[in-house]
């Protein structure tokens, strides 16, 4: 296929047999299908902002079942595609009761540290941040064993609906990694490919964490926690009588590794990580003929957009990485429901190929993304860059951990109990963290 085969823009209600006929071949499954529990674009997120509602959000975001229970706001895949952004969420849970209100901020200041640990250490958040992950002498086929019942309850969430609490995801992570002894890193991909939000920032922090990469202190999944967020149902589980995960794992800590950048002390370039601050015109000093929208930043707040009402959208489904990351179809339906939502208020291209092969020699404007990615693809064509709206603005200090990084970053004080997140009962976010944890 063409590195720039142009194709039809995705229309609302046929978003499904969209990415069915042409992005199917880079789908992980082979029939197509839309989450049950979500649908992406700028309407839907509107909606599901103002119903949202702080109150009871510090006492029940870890609650498991009853679902009615849960306290989880759900606006993670929102946030993850730039349909709500971080300062928007601030603003609105100022009027929240105290406790609720700086829980929530807490929160979304854990999703503001990701993305500057990952902006400034790109790839590297792929490697263990601080220590070496537990070793197991004997590993077995899977991670997850499906007779039980707290795991094939969160595996089907997961697969089926693209999302899960924050105590489910410390769940699986912890029994993937601490208790089965497999690779964080291939915990992190099957989370990646199926979850609504799951951006490298948020869940590759989130696995960190809970495998003790990131702290030297890996999260111990037992039935303990089952029993206390999801009660009744280790009642329905056939392995009741005989619990694998009665007891509490051994779950120590390896060494500490080496930090050979240091960009976990200090960031020598802090312009580069946070992008401009102003928008910065096309060297040609013409204008853009399109803004160009990244999966990073969707939604009709996004400053390019908004810079340029006139101009059409553009997209690009990078057909090379989504091969090698093969996706859950629901993940790409999402973003093409996104489409076609935008679509229906201004013209919206959608190409499929290499971006900068699609790009090049086109004056575009666009958001600069959060991601080492955007720079990278940015660097060979002519943008019109504007800048991200950031809820910190990155600066030099440490990132080695979200203390070390809320002290030097200049983060807004949120109440919250002084050393960051407890993260004991977890968020509904990254994969031990706080990836869909809103």
């Amino acid at each position: 296929m063409s590195d720039t085969s142009r194709l039809p823009t995705p229309t609302e209600g046929d978003e499904v047999a969209w990415v069915q006929h042409h992005l199917g071949h880079l789908s992980l499954e082979d029939a197509v299908a839309a989450s049950p529990a979500f649908r992406g674009g700028q309407g839907a997120a509107d909606v599901a902002l103002a119903t949202f509602d702080v109150t009871g959000y510090a006492r029940r975001r870890s609650e498991v079942l009853p679902e009615r229970s849960r306290g989880a706001s759900r606006l993670s895949p929102y946030v993850r595609h730039g349909l709500i952004d971080l300062p928007t969420l601030w603003a609105h849970v100022a009027d929240g009761p105290p406790r609720d209100r700086d829980k929530y901020r807490d929160e979304l200041l854990w999703q503001e540290y990701a993305r500057h640990l990952h902006s400034r250490v790109g790839e590297g958040m792929r490697r263990p941040l601080r220590h070496e992950p537990p070793r197991r002498d004997q590993v077995g086929e899977w991670g997850w064993d499906r007779s039980m019942a707290c795991v094939d309850l969160t595996v089907g969430e997961l697969e089926t609906d693209g999302w899960l609490v924050n105590q489910t995801r410390m769940w699986l992570a912890s029994q993937w990694t601490v208790r089965a002894g497999h690779d964080w890193r291939d915990g992190a991909k099957h989370f990646e490919r199926h979850l609504l939000d799951g951006s490298a920032a948020a869940n590759l922090l989130g696995w960190q964490w809970t495998v003790g990469t990131g702290t030297g202190k890996p999260y111990g999944f037992s039935q303990w926690q089952v029993r206390k967020r999801a009660p009744g149902l280790c009642e329905q589980c056939p392995l009741v009588d005989a619990c694998p995960i009665s007891g509490w794992p051994d779950s120590s800590g390896g060494p500490s590794v080496p930090d050979p950048t240091g960009l976990l002390r200090s960031d020598p370039d802090p312009g580069v990580t946070a992008g401009p601050a102003e928008v910065e015109p096309l060297t040609t000093g013409t204008r853009p003929d399109a803004v160009w929208l990244t999966w990073e930043s969707l939604g009709d707040g996004d400053p390019a957009l908004e810079a340029h009402p006139d101009l059409p959208a553009v997209l690009v489904f990078d057909e090379r990485l989504l091969a090698r990351r093969r996706l859950s179809g629901k993940r790409l339906v999402f973003v093409a429901e996104t489409l076609a939502d935008l679509a229906t208020r201004r013209d919206v291209e959608v190409h499929l190929g290499r971006p900068a092969e699609v790009l090049r020699d086109r004056p575009v404007a666009s958001t600069a993304a959060p991601v080492p990615g955007w720079r990278r693809l940015t660097a060979g064509l002519d943008v019109e860059r504007h800048p991200w709206p950031w809820l910190v603005r990155p600066r030099s200090g440490p990132v080695s951990s979200f203390t070390a990084w809320r002290r030097s970053s200049g983060a807004p004080a949120t109440g919250a109990a002084r050393g960051g997140p407890r993260r004991s009962g977890g968020r509904s976010g990254g994969a031990g963290g706080r990836a869909g944890r809103r």
